[in-house]
């Protein structure tokens, strides 16, 4: 499938000013710290939501990440912390 112009823009872009792939191209990226907390970036949006389970979309697909008591620390339109 060939890539729209747009994504060969946005390449072209990170290549040529030396940005992380991750800022234009909206890539989830997860950050594991220990072993009571996340931190998602280029979310989009709560799908589910228990002190057990927590389902998130992303441009990539979901991510359902499983624990117990899990909260969430802080939420934006692009970001989202959870603690559990």
């Amino acid at each position: 499938m060939p890539m729209k112009s747009s994504s060969i823009l946005k390449q072209k872009v990170t290549e040529n000013i030396e940005i992380p792939k991750d800022v234009l191209s909206e890539i989830p990226l997860l950050t594991i710290t220990g072993e009571l907390e996340l931190t998602l970036e280029n979310h989009s949006g709560i799908i589910e939501y228990t002190d057990s389970i927590i389902r998130i979309r992303t441009r990539r697909g979901q991510l359902k990440i499983h624990g117990k008591n899990l909260k969430t620390i802080f939420y934006t339109n692009d970001e989202i912390k959870i603690n559990g």
